[in-house]
């Protein structure tokens, strides 16, 4: 059962994202007592964010980090910083590819967000901020992907 509150969010308060992502590719591999999930984003600057390369924030709850790369170069545990709810990292340049490995457990979850097992089918909830429990992400509803 939640015992948080929703937290109230403004539209005054509304900041354009720094970086779009065009493509995501995901794969998953389901096992009874896990599932790993890879994730490959195409992504790139956001021209209407502004000038600058400021960190990467991609969100993300309930994950067990098992790799990240950046443009194919594998990232090491000094590359990025790594929250409970939070993956920060720094680009390089406008236009990238980060692709990530996660270990998540939908046969545990029992907050029926994300990816979840019920009645032995999985099942994905993402809104209104469930994709996070799948894989890192900017997961807001005006960064949209093919």
């Amino acid at each position: 059962m939640r015992t948080e509150q929703p937290k109230m969010i403004y539209l005054k308060d509304y900041q354009v994202p720094d970086y779009l992502i065009d493509e995501t590719h995901l794969t998953f591999e389901l096992f009874e007592d896990h599932t790993l999930v890879h994730a490959q984003l195409v992504m790139r600057r956001n021209p209407d964010a502004g000038a600058g390369l400021p960190a990467l924030v991609l969100d993300g709850q309930q994950l067990e980090l098992l790799e990240l790369k950046l443009d194919d170069r594998v990232l090491g545990a000094a590359d990025y910083q790594l929250t409970d709810s939070h993956l920060t990292l720094q680009p390089t340049q406008e236009r990238f590819v980060i692709d990530s490995s996660v270990r998540i457990h939908p046969e545990s979850n029992t907050a029926l967000e994300g990816l979840y097992k019920s009645s032995g089918m999985f099942c994905t909830q993402c809104e209104a901020e469930g994709f996070r429990k799948i894989t890192y992400y900017l997961d807001r509803p005006d960064v949209m992907s093919t």
